[in-house]
């Protein structure tokens, strides 16, 4: 279809060439590693307690560099955001069987964390505006099962921290913050990720600021802090030399992160407010050049935050637009834009669909520790369903270099575009 768009629409294309790949890693980052692959100490933790539990010196000073930087107690670095998840579940006491409420737009690794753990997801819908969790919908969920809540900040915003919390607080639920994402957003004045029990970020290529892999958790809360390093680090093997009375999921990995990702992730955590500003200033020219295209709806900030550009998400209106999103999105393929027509539906993949029925089916546990049979029917998240199925459309923009040139390209793409809508209609 994309050769046929490009001849209705005069064959050149609003864009000549592929954009840029997004790459924040300078001579800073190749400095640093060399200096520590010279150094010929690339780890030097050891998984007993001691001085080098907690790693070497180039962890050291990066989870020092991130307590300032986020203004937190404590930052405990992670070789993945994946292991990040995992250990923050295990760090709260949550145990088999307890219901852990998630967001289903998110990647999948969000809700396998519960999973690790032997509880249960149990999935509440997304702000139709924001994309993040809707406190009504959560609290919908609640059950007298319900231990805690993992709040995903998508996109690059911050998720309405204020209402989760204070179901938190009514409920007497942990909040764990998922801000792979959007690192440096604020929520009134405070880093998304910070406001939670236990919050993070993803280090890997694609976010902000990158290590290859890794990931950072963050903590104003000194035990859920050690229990993150007891986790990160072969805990059981560790609680009884350092003492550790309380011992529930006290089973540990190798989740630590070297010192070569911990030197670049010193000398990227320096750059992430530079990155932020220069993503908001090309988000803003985009959001100013389409604002008016009729059924196309731009990002929308929520109240009190700061967005930082992960996904450049948009919706489009069909009450107003007379073809179909496949068709939008093909055109601006064809046009050199590289939109996607959707985004995730977790709870609608077969690991929930086909091999977890909680109840009286399911893994061999689930009859013996699920307290109630736990629905993962299309039709349970209607907003994120239409969202992914009908509405979305999304410009990942965490992938790309942009400057002006680019920006303004784009804006030209999607105007082309528009004017041809008459030649897409169904």
């Amino acid at each position: 279809m994309s050769k046929d768009i490009l001849a209705i629409f005069g064959g050149k294309k609003a864009l000549s060439g592929p954009l840029r790949k997004y790459r924040s890693i300078g001579n800073e980052e190749v400095e640093a590693a060399k200096k520590v692959i010279e150094s010929g100490n690339l780890s030097e933790y050891i998984g007993a307690w001691g001085k080098n539990f907690f790693g070497g010196p180039k962890v050291l000073e990066f989870e020092k560099a991130a307590t300032e930087f986020f203004d937190v107690k404590h930052a405990i670095t992670v070789n993945s955001w994946t292991s990040g998840l995992v250990a923050a579940i295990g760090s709260i006491d949550i145990e088999p069987g307890d219901e852990v409420i998630v967001t289903p737009w998110t990647m999948t690794a969000t809700a396998t964390a519960i999973l690790h753990w032997n509880a249960i997801p149990v999935f509440a819908d997304i702000d139709p505006s924001t994309y993040n969790l809707s406190a009504s919908s959560i609290e919908k969920c609640i059950s007298p099962h319900t231990r805690a809540i993992v709040v995903v900040d998508i996109f690059g915003q911050s998720a309405d921290m204020d209402e989760i919390m204070h179901l938190a607080k009514k409920y007497k639920l942990k909040v764990i913050s998922d801000t792979a994402q959007s690192p440096g957003a604020l929520y009134k004045k405070k880093y998304a990720g910070t406001l939670a029990d236990v919050g993070g970020y993803s280090l890997n290529y694609h976010k902000h600021i990158h290590t290859g892999e890794g990931g950072i958790l963050v903590t104003n809360d000194d035990q859920i802090a050690e229990r993150l390093q007891l986790i990160r680090n072969h805990a059981e093997v560790v609680v009884e030399n350092k003492g550790v009375t309380n011992i529930a999921n006290m089973v540990g990995h190798n989740f630590r992160l070297g010192e070569i990702e911990c030197a670049i992730g010193i000398e990227q955590l320096k750059k992430l407010s530079n990155i932020i500003s220069k993503r908001q200033h090309l988000a803003g020219m985009m959001t100013d050049g389409l604002t008016g295209l009729k059924g196309l709806i731009t990002p929308k900030i929520g109240a009190n935050r700061t967005h930082v550009y992960y996904v450049y998400a948009m919706q489009l209106d069909f009450k107003v637009l007379k073809t179909t999103r496949e068709r939008i999105c093909k055109a601006l393929n064809a046009e050199g834009v590289p939109v996607v027509s959707n985004y995730q539906n977790i709870h609608l993949l077969p690991i929930y669909q086909n091999k977890i029925a909680f109840g009286s089916k399911g893994f061999p546990w689930t009859s013996d520790i699920c307290k109630r049979e736990v629905s993962y029917k299309k039709g349970i998240c209607p907003v994120a369903e239409h969202l992914n199925d009908f509405t979305y459309l999304g410009f990942n923009i965490c992938l790309y270099d942009l400057d002006e040139n680019d920006v303004k390209s784009i804006i030209t793409a999607f105007k082309k575009v528009w004017k041809n809508l008459s030649l897409l209609k169904v």
